[in-house]
């Protein structure tokens, strides 16, 4: 089993290794679909499962058939008595055994890792779509940027008109040393600013790679996603916990814990109860005696009759799992309920806050126009900063919608969903 996952696992990485380049331009459900490809969180959650299937399978290996051969070359000295003279007493067997019945032991260890195995699975689901949300942000982060380094790129150039113009004024002796160092001082000011604009571009790429698990491409261009409706009416808070608590996948990993810690305890009281096994023997001697047989079958009963204190030992470390699973479940439902919460209230607020930002972007597409035609008649205006404050209205208004597009998200993952649209499963892959 272990050699199996390993193949497959360098399969992937061979894989992602020699993988197609990335898209140009990138748009957010490309960057969603690579966030499967052989991505390392995503490899140990599927490396957690396969651990958990091979415990159960050695869970139910435990009562199969077992067939042992065993051969003995064996000289032996005979007493002077013993009419049987024979010094070879060499011998092959033949075992056959298995265990017929453990009343209810064995049956308890296998719910349990089944039980175990759909957690890993539900455990699975969770990884991946953390990855997804990661990936989304990263996708946003990347945009935002993008605006921010426009809003600045404009700052700067309107900045370095006003210094040069400042200078030409300055050498005429029409401004003052102060003012021009004032203006000179801003200038450097907007510079430094989108200076770190430019750096936070390439730092917000080179996330969104990490996260999609392509470190040596940095994505160029990105693909705006389309304008959320952000008027349509959100579910109530309880309809929307009412999801998360039916599908939500921690959740139901942490049941399947539960369960599988109820099961360790039954199997833990039955550990040292009666086991009922067949055998069946086949003898070949080369000193037969009086005592020696060729055949043999049998029912045994082994009835333990003391312990020690090893199965209330046992029976206690279950217990304390259970009781260590039902209080992170309890945690993570308070968590959720509160993540819900925290999750309706902010897209309430984000509405708000767009509905007033796109008026003051009418306002600014009004202003600039109004200063555009200003300018072209060689009035005075301030065509340069209703540039900036036009971007910066804009800049606001994608952050209020990329937010409001992850908190989408987020509360759709809370409910078991996949952002790539796919229904939820308990399994990972």
């Amino acid at each position: 089993m272990r050699r199996i996952f390993l193949l497959v696992v360098l399969s992937r990485l061979v894989l992602c290794a020699g993988a197609d380049p990335l898209p140009q331009p990138l748009s957010l459900e490309q960057a969603l679909a690579l966030a499967d490809e052989a991505h390392p969180e995503i490899l140990l959650a599927r490396a957690e499962e396969a651990r958990a299937e091979a415990e159960l399978q050695e869970t139910r290996s435990d009562d199969d058939l077992s067939v042992l051969v065993e051969g003995r070359l064996q000289y032996l000295d005979p007493a002077e008595q013993s009419n049987f003279q024979e010094t070879n007493d060499s011998q092959a067997q033949l075992r056959v055994a298995k265990r017929l019945y453990d009343f209810g032991y064995t049956r308890a260890r296998e719910a349990s890792a089944e039980a175990g195995l759909e957690a890993a699975r539900w455990q699975g689901l969770d990884a991946r779509q953390s990855q997804q949300l990661k990936v989304m942000k990263a996708f946003f982060d990347v945009l935002l940027a993008d605006l921010e380094y426009t809003r600045d790129n404009e700052a700067v150039a309107i900045a370095f008109v006003r210094v040069d113009k400042l200078r030409e004024r300055h050498k005429l002796g029409q401004v003052s040393d102060l003012e021009l160092l004032k203006h000179e001082t801003q200038y450097e000011k907007v510079l430094s600013r989108r200076t770190a604009s430019a750096a936070r571009q390439r730092e917000m790429r080179l996330r969104l790679a990490l996260a999609m698990n392509r470190p040596d491409e940095l994505p160029a261009d990105l693909v705006l996603p389309p304008v959320p409706d952000m008027a349509q009416d959100l579910p109530e808070v309880g309809e929307l916990y009412a999801r998360v608590l039916q599908g939500n996948p921690s959740l139901k990993a942490l049941r399947q814990r539960i369960t599988a810690a109820r099961q360790t305890l039954e199997a833990a009281a039955r550990r040292y109860g009666p086991v009922l096994r067949g055998e069946m023997l086949a003898n070949y001697y080369n000193r037969e005696t009086r005592s020696t047989s060729p055949f043999s079958a049998a029912l045994v009963l082994e009835m333990p009759l003391y312990s020690g204190g090893r199965e209330d030992a046992e029976a206690a470390k279950a217990r304390a799992r259970l009781l260590d699973s039902q209080a992170r479940l309890s945690r993570l439902e308070l968590e959720l309920r509160q993540q819900v919460l925290d999750l309706h209230l902010d897209q309430e607020k984000l509405r708000r806050r767009a509905k007033e930002l796109r008026v003051r972007e009418e306002y600014r597409d009004l202003y600039l126009d109004r200063s555009r035609t200003l300018y072209e008649l060689e009035r005075t205006s301030d065509l340069g900063d209703a540039m900036v404050q036009t971007s910066a209205v804009k800049l606001e208004l994608a952050r209020i919608r990329f937010q409001w597009l992850l908190n989408r998200a987020r509360l759709r993952a809370l409910a078991g969903k996949l952002l790539d649209g796919q229904e939820e499963k308990g399994e990972n892959g």
